[in-house]
């Protein structure tokens, strides 16, 4: 029986969001999963160290494609049927990454395994927002979140973990189990809605949209290898991926009937939203993609220490989506989102000041509060976007929302790293001009005797010296940068509103969803 807001109470609903969950996991563990076992897999296939990498960028190109037309997909087909056909094909291909006996086999199984696993995250949300009521999807999507979060912080664990006590191929065989009691849940459990067997698929915007995020994933991954736009590779990725997106943009305007339908862009809070999540996903992956080399390159921990130092940002995370889920629909979010957004200004402004003398106390303690910044912002976020949203758009927006995170995320990382590269090898050239002979601070005492650069031991460990003191300002400015990046993201929470009453759909809706 519906309730007065217009929700219907849905049978076996935690077996539901245990299989969910499941496939939410799945499809972020392997994300990062597979980074630790490259070396191994290297041997096995016969790789070098540049073609190696094709593994992973063969699966986020095909899953960054895949993620925008999951919402039409669900749509034509019903989404019962395409989640449970997106998780047994997520399954088998897994299975044949495991199996493959090539450089060309991994490659051609991780491409369909992408466009099988692009759809487990957004389907996963929707599915969850629907099956609980309005004052219980804060809750729902604080859980979802850890899936989410925690996903890509386990993955590189979990992948040594199988990699040292088995082989490489369990890093893919430990797929089968959670996909099989995943998709015979669903299949028993979840609510079943026909699909619209009379739309048809728009070729040409997925075929353009495909261009231009192939061109500009490929751009990402390949640009600081290949120097960037000094390559024609680069170039023609650059141009092809541009023009992709504009002729998208400019179809989906003029279309009668564009895959992705333009009025989902009418609704104020899912416009910021995603404007929102594309900041946030810049700051995401790339924060932590800086800190661990931080710790083990210039700060000289241990790898073992390193990660373990890192540890205190998952449990932030977590405790403060918790909390977030908890209160998100007593709290204004938007209250919510500011306050965590000002934590992460926070953390990035202390991080510009860190030597490696910092304490660990210090580091766990900052850590802490940006992964807590991460987790205020992420749950409210999702709350407050879909809070409005029509209930049959709800799997296109997730799928968008997965989308622009994954590219404000590849966009992040590769500015990041380009930058610090970049920024390092400049600082050591303008720090190197002043080790010269007329430099009164390397005439006097120890100096002169350790530091003489006519001398190979003291010019290398002038060197040494040079390369640290570049390498620490050159993170200063990354971290400089990802604060500028998150304050104007506090602009967007203007534009939102405080829905009146929050995600209560109508029956009519409820009943022309997918």
């Amino acid at each position: 029986m519906a309730s007065s807001d217009g929700f219907e109470p849905v049978p076996h609903r935690a077996i539901i969001t245990i299989c969910t969950m499941g496939a939410t996991l799945m499809q972020a563990l392997d994300q990062t999963i597979a980074n630790v076992a490259l070396p191994y897999m290297q041997g096995s296939l016969s790789a070098s160290s540049d073609e190696i990498t094709w593994v992973l960028t063969s699966y986020i190109t095909a899953a960054a494609i895949m993620t925008a037309p999951v919402g039409w997909f669900a749509s034509r087909f019903g989404r019962k049927r395409f989640f449970i056909t997106c998780l047994i094909g997520f399954t088998i291909t897994s299975m044949m990454c495991g199996a493959a006996q090539s450089l060309s086999q991994m490659v051609l199984f991780r491409v369909l395994q992408g466009c099988f696993g692009a759809a487990l995250v957004p389907l996963s949300q929707a599915t969850m927002l629907d099956i609980y009521p309005p004052e219980k999807r804060g809750a729902a999507m604080a859980i979802w979140g850890v899936g989410v979060m925690i996903g890509p912080i386990l993955g590189p664990t979990l992948g040594g973990y199988l990699t040292e006590l088995y082989n490489w191929r369990y890093v893919f065989y430990i797929n089968l189990p959670f996909g099989i009691l995943a998709i015979l849940g669903l299949m028993f459990f979840m609510p079943r809605v026909r699909g619209q067997s009379a739309m048809r698929f728009d070729w040409i915007g997925f075929s353009v949209l495909s261009m231009g995020i192939g061109g500009l994933q490929l751009m990402l991954d390949r640009g600081q290898d290949q120097d960037w736009f000094t390559s024609s590779e680069i170039m023609v990725e650059c141009v092809l991926g541009l023009l992709g997106i504009y002729l998208f943009v400019v179809h989906l305007l003029t279309a009668a009937r564009p895959f992705i339908r333009p009025g989902i862009f009418r609704d104020r809070n899912f416009s910021a939203g995603l404007a929102m999540m594309f900041a946030m996903g810049t700051i995401l992956v790339s924060s932590s993609a800086l800190m661990a080399p931080w710790l083990q390159n210039l700060a000289n921990y241990p790898v073992a220490t390193a990660g373990l130092t890192m540890a205190p940002r998952g449990i932030g995370t977590m405790a403060a989506m918790m909390f977030a889920g908890r209160y998100s629909t007593r709290i204004d979010a938007r209250l919510l989102m500011g306050v965590g957004i000002l934590m992460l200004c926070w953390s990035m402004w202390v991080m510009t000041g860190w030597t490696p003398d910092v304490t660990e106390r210090e580091v766990a303690l900052v850590i802490v509060v940006q992964g807590a910044g991460l987790g205020l912002v992420f749950i409210p976020l999702q709350v407050l976007a879909f809070a409005t949203l029509p209930v049959a758009l709800r799997t296109d927006g997730a799928s968008l929302f997965s989308l622009f995170r994954n590219i404000g995320a590849a966009i992040g990382v590769s500015v990041t790293s380009g930058l610090l590269a970049r920024n390092a090898q400049a600082l050591h050239a303008e720090i190197g001009a002043y080790a010269n002979p007329f430099n009164r601070a390397l005439q006097n005492g120890t100096a002169r005797h350790m530091l003489d650069p006519v001398h190979a031991h003291g010019a290398a460990v002038l060197d040494q010296l040079i390369n640290q003191q570049a390498q620490i300002i050159a993170y200063m400015d990354d971290y400089r940068l990802m604060i500028f990046t998150t304050a104007p993201a506090l602009l967007l929470l203007l534009l939102m509103r405080r829905p009146r009453v929050a995600a209560a759909p109508s029956p009519e809706t409820h009943a022309a969803m997918d």
